[in-house]
């Protein structure tokens, strides 16, 4: 087993700087693309669920992102007011809030595909290289996030 380096106060030496830097980084490289079709980042990852799953619950989705409601409800208003999406109480649970996609917000599907690719592009990257950093970032994810 390889040794780990020794602790350190060094700004660099801190891997939580290097994953702070490289979500900073991700996240500014998107945001042309996203702006360009009308979507904040955290938008983009509510639609992508959607896109994946139609008619899903606030908790749902908040579960995937790791998001509260407090968090997720404002951000559901906006994607409504854009028309992208539908809000309704659920039949069989009042207290439950269903999301949906509109028409609209299901056409934006394709302008937002090649989104993905770009930064695939970006990270140049191979298959086995991709998913090995993916790999280890939901490992990262996976040991430090509370149970």
């Amino acid at each position: 087993m390889t040794r780990l380096p020794a602790p350190s106060a060094v700004l660099e030496d801190q891997i939580c700087f290097a994953l702070y830097a490289a979500s900073r980084a991700m996240t500014a490289r998107y945001r042309p693309l996203l702006d360009a079709i009308g979507l904040t980042y955290p938008q983009y990852l509510v639609m992508l669920l959607l896109w994946e799953t139609d008619h899903q619950t606030v908790g749902q989705l908040g579960t995937r992102l790791s998001l509260d409601s407090g968090t997720l409800s404002p951000l559901l208003k906006r994607l409504t007011t854009a028309g992208l999406v539908s809000r309704h109480r659920r039949v069989e649970d009042e207290r439950s809030v269903s999301i949906s996609l509109t028409d609209a917000g299901r056409a934006l599907r394709e302008k937002a595909d090649a989104i993905s690719g770009e930064i695939i592009c970006a990270l140049d990257l191979d298959r086995e290289e991709f998913a090995d950093l993916k790999a280890k970032l939901e490992l990262v994810t996976a040991r430090v996030s509370t149970p």
